[in-house]
C-alpha cells in the first residue's frame, strides 16, 4: 500500500465529488425494484430498462450524447475538450459498471459503478475539465448470471464473446430466452453482432466496483487494485429417479434424486476444501425439486453449480472432476445423470499499466490500497478481451454482497469516484 499528495492538476476536480449526489443517485436506483426484500431488478427486464433510461436522462442532461446498443448498452459519450482537443490519439477512455441485479439483492453491485460515472461525469461538466480524449460512460445490461445462466451478457456482446446465434440457448427458469427477453423490452438480438465496440476506438477502460468480499474492510484498506479476475465454469445437472409413495417405499428400493443430487452438493463443498485444490471456489445456488410433495419421494432434481478459480486450468479440471463423480455418485443410487456446461469463462489477468495508472492515483490521494484478485466475474472480464481495463474496488460491509444487506459508506465510495477521476485523468494525459 502507498500514500502520498494530490497533483495540483486535479484537486480541483476532486474537490467537487458530491456524497449528497451520490445518495441521491443510489436511492433512486434503489426505488426501481420489484416488491419484497433488498433489490430486485432483473437482466433484460422492464425495470432494468428504466434503471438506464435514468442513467441515459441525467446524462443527457448534462449534454452528453447518449446511444443504446443492440445489447442494451447504455453509453454516454463527452467529447474532448481544452486546448489539445483533437490533437493526437482520439482512442476513448471508459468507465461504468451494470444496473441489473439478482433476486432479493443488494443496492450497490454494479450500481456504485454506475453512480461514479454518473458522478465523474457532471464534475468534468460542471467544472468545464479539459481532457485530450473522448470519455466515455457506460451502463452495461444483464451482468448478473442469475435469471440465464450466464453472466456478463452486455459485455460479453460487445466484447464479441457472445453473438446472435447464441442467445436463443440462454434461458430463465421460466424457460424464456435471452433473445425472447430482449425483444419483449424492445430491444433487437438479431442485430447484436454490430454493437461490437472496435479496439482501435478505445484506449483503455476503468470499472469501479464493490469488493464483494472482506478483504479491504478488514484490513482497513480504502482501496483493492485488481490484478486477475477470477474465470467461472457454470454447470446444470439434471438427477431422475423415481418418484414413488414415501410411505409405500422401502429404502432399500428407492431411487431418490434429491439424495444422489445433497450427495453430490456435499462433493462439491469437500473438494474445494481439499488442500489440492486450494483457490477453488464450488457453489450450488439452485436446487429444484420435483415433484416438490412432502410425501413423495423425490424423483427428477436439477441443480446448478458454479466453479471458479484464478487458475484456469484447475478451473476447468475441477468442473470435469465434479461431473464425473456426481456421475458415479448417482449410479450408486441408481439415478440417471446428466451434466450441461452452461457457461464458461477464462480467468483475465488485467493490463499492469492500466493497473499502474490507478495504484498512482491511490497515492497521489494518499489513500491506502491492496493489489488483490477479484473472486467475482465483473464486466471489465469480459471487455478486457478487446480494450486494456482496470478494476478498482471500494470495501464492502462485512464483505456481503447479493443480499438485502450489501452496503458501502458513501464516503468511502466518494473515495473511490476520486480516485477513478484521477486515474482517468492520468490516463488521458491531463493530470
Amino acid at each position: 500500500m502507498s500514500t502520498g499528495t494530490a497533483q495540483p492538476a486535479t484537486a480541483d476536480l476532486l474537490d467537487g465529488v458530491d456524497l449528497g449526489r451520490i445518495d441521491a443517485h443510489l436511492a433512486g436506483f434503489a426505488a426501481l425494484t420489484e416488491p419484497g426484500p433488498g433489490c430486485t431488478r432483473l437482466a433484460y427486464s422492464p425495470l432494468e430498462r428504466q434503471a438506464h433510461a435514468v442513467f441515459a436522462a441525467h446524462m443527457t442532461a448534462l449534454g452528453l450524447t447518449v446511444t443504446t446498443d443492440h445489447a442494451g448498452n447504455t453509453v454516454a459519450e463527452l467529447p474532448p475538450t481544452g486546448p489539445n482537443t483533437g490533437s493526437g490519439d482520439a482512442r476513448a477512455l471508459g468507465t461504468g459498471s451494470h444496473l441489473d441485479t439478482v433476486p432479493q439483492g443488494g443496492g450497490f453491485d454494479g450500481i456504485v459503478g454506475v453512480v461514479a460515472a454518473m458522478e465523474v461525469a457532471e464534475i468534468v461538466v460542471r467544472q468545464e475539465a479539459a481532457h485530450r480524449r473522448p470519455w466515455r460512460f457506460v451502463a452495461f445490461a444483464a451482468e448478473e448470471g442469475a435469471r440465464f445462466g450466464q453472466a456478463c451478457n452486455g459485455s460479453r456482446m460487445a466484447a464479441g464473446l457472445t453473438g446472435a446465434a447464441d442467445l436463443a440457448g440462454l434461458t430463465d427458469r421460466d424457460g424464456v430466452t435471452v433473445a425472447d427477453a430482449m425483444a419483449a423490452v424492445g430491444l433487437r438480438p438479431d442485430l447484436v453482432d454490430a454493437s461490437r465496440w472496435r479496439p482501435e476506438e478505445w484506449f483503455a477502460f476503468v470499472e469501479l466496483h464493490i469488493e464483494q468480499g472482506e478483504v479491504l474492510r478488514s484490513q482497513g484498506v480504502d482501496l483493492g487494485v485488481v490484478d486477475v479476475i477470477s474465470g467461472s465454469t457454470r454447470l446444470r445437472v439434471r438427477a431422475e429417479g423415481r418418484a414413488t409413495h414415501s410411505g409405500g417405499t422401502p429404502m432399500h428400493l428407492r431411487r431418490d434424486a434429491l439424495v444422489a443430487a445433497a450427495e453430490c452438493v456435499v462433493l462439491g463443498d469437500r473438494l474445494a476444501r481439499d488442500p489440492r485444490h486450494h483457490g477453488v471456489r464450488v457453489t450450488v445456488g439452485r436446487l429444484r425439486v420435483e415433484p416438490g410433495s412432502i410425501t413423495t419421494v423425490p424423483g427428477s432434481v436439477e441443480f446448478f453449480v458454479d466453479v471458479r478459480d484464478v487458475d484456469s486450468v484447475r478451473q476447468r479440471d475441477t468442473a470435469r472432476t465434479l461431473a464425473a463423480e456426481f456421475a458415479a455418485l448417482a449410479r450408486d443410487h441408481g439415478v440417471a445423470l446428466t451434466t450441461e456446461v452452461i457457461a464458461d469463462t477464462s480467468p483475465v489477468i488485467l493490463p499492469g499499466w492500466v493497473a499502474d495508472h490507478i495504484r498512482h492515483a491511490c497515492a497521489s490521494l494518499g489513500l491506502p490500497y491492496r493489489v488483490l484478485p477479484s473472486g467475482a466475474s465483473h464486466d471489465a472480464q469480459q471487455i478486457a478481451h478487446v480494450i486494456p481495463t482496470g478494476l478498482l474496488f471500494v470495501p464492502s460491509d462485512d464483505g456481503l454482497s447479493h443480499v438485502p444487506a450489501e452496503f458501502t459508506p458513501t464516503s468511502q465510495i466518494a473515495s473511490g469516484v476520486r480516485t477513478l477521476l484521477a486515474a482517468l485523468h492520468r490516463l488521458d494525459g491531463t493530470s
